[in-house]
């Protein structure tokens, strides 16, 4: 790890003006990602900023029925909050099946949106990464590529995206907050985070002297009957091969509204919009629920080691989808 010089913000203010014209530094949180990726020389910012103290760390209920969560809000803290398990089952679920408890108890809500991927290409040093060197070349796309994207890649770069607390936020039309010199902006957390086409090496769309401050997300009704579901490895502390985020409405046998995310496939938490269109005042069942994971993955592109994915997502989607109606019914 190479040498860097090291402050602690005393405000949200302060940490912007210590960023601000800096390119070459990082805000430090938790730290689970970013230490690592320093100990690895693949991030080698020169100046941490230690944002731990800032007033970040609250979740809270808006007026208007939404819910704010702090930027140094902990995994586990989150996943514990009896107000997002009761109305976001979905996210407290998908947090829990994102890491240790170790983790959990270290990571913030902010660095795990700015978390990056952990395709094996990136981490050595020694194979040609896009990600890592712009203009290097991708050894994924003729590699081992079993964990890689199969919707959104490119030609640079065919990694995913680790997060499974952004697959469940995408779902529920979550927002980021964040702020910078210019003031505070909200960035759907649909475009918060990029494809790769020719800059893999961009991960996000906040910019090098913003803050995140808090994700909000929505009041959604439906919100409470909802479902993260995981496949992966093992059981635990792994990262995902395809999973699925879901939240289903339905009455008398039409579907009144459908929230459905994908995680383990893209270079970013991938919203199914194709799916919920189909999904969308349709007849809810197993048929349906199979045209829909058909048509979402009509697009998705296999590669030697991971085709089986595609297959994989969809039988997932109906599972969740299946398992969702159920509990409705048996409600």
């Amino acid at each position: 790890m190479k040498g860097f010089a090291y402050s602690r913000a005393s405000d949200v203010d302060a940490a912007i003006r210590l960023i601000a014209g800096n390119g070459h530094a990082k805000f430090l949180g938790g730290g689970t990602n970013l230490v690592d990726l320093m100990r690895e020389e693949i991030e080698q910012p020169e100046h941490l900023i230690d944002v731990t103290r800032l007033p970040l760390g609250q979740i809270e209920e808006q007026p208007d029925g939404s819910v704010r969560i702090g930027a140094l809000v902990r995994n586990s803290h989150l996943a514990a909050s009896r107000l997002i398990r009761t109305r976001y089952p979905l996210l407290a679920q998908a947090v829990v099946m994102g890491a240790s408890g170790q983790i959990r108890n270290m990571a913030t809500t902010g660095g795990n949106l700015m978390q990056r991927t952990r395709c094996q290409y990136f981490y050595d040093r020694d194979a040609r990464c896009n990600k890592r060197m712009p203009g290097a070349g991708c050894d994924a796309l003729e590699g081992f590529n079993r964990m890689h994207a199969i919707l959104g890649a490119s030609d640079a770069c065919i990694a995913t995206h680790p997060s499974d607390m952004a697959v469940a936020l995408a779902a529920l039309d979550a927002a980021v907050l964040v702020r910078g010199p210019a003031g505070e902006r909200a960035i759907p957390l649909t475009e918060f985070h990029r494809l790769p086409g020719d800059t893999p090496h961009i991960d996000t769309n906040i910019r090098p002297d913003e803050l995140i401050t808090a994700v909000t997300v929505p009041a959604l009704p439906f919100g409470w009957h909802s479902r993260y579901r995981k496949v992966r490895d093992r059981a635990s502390y792994a990262f995902a091969l395809v999973s699925v985020a879901a939240a289903l409405d339905v009455e008398a046998g039409r579907i009144r509204g459908a929230r459905l995310a994908l995680g383990g496939v893209a270079h970013k938490p991938w919203r199914a919009v194709a799916a919920e269109r189909v999904l969308a005042g349709a007849t809810a069942t197993e048929e349906t629920f199979r045209a829909a994971a058909t048509h979402e993955l009509e697009a998705a592109r296999g590669f030697a080691h991971n085709a089986f994915k595609v297959e994989l997502a969809q039988r997932t989607i109906v599972r969740v989808l299946n398992d969702l109606l159920a509990d409705g019914e048996a409600r």
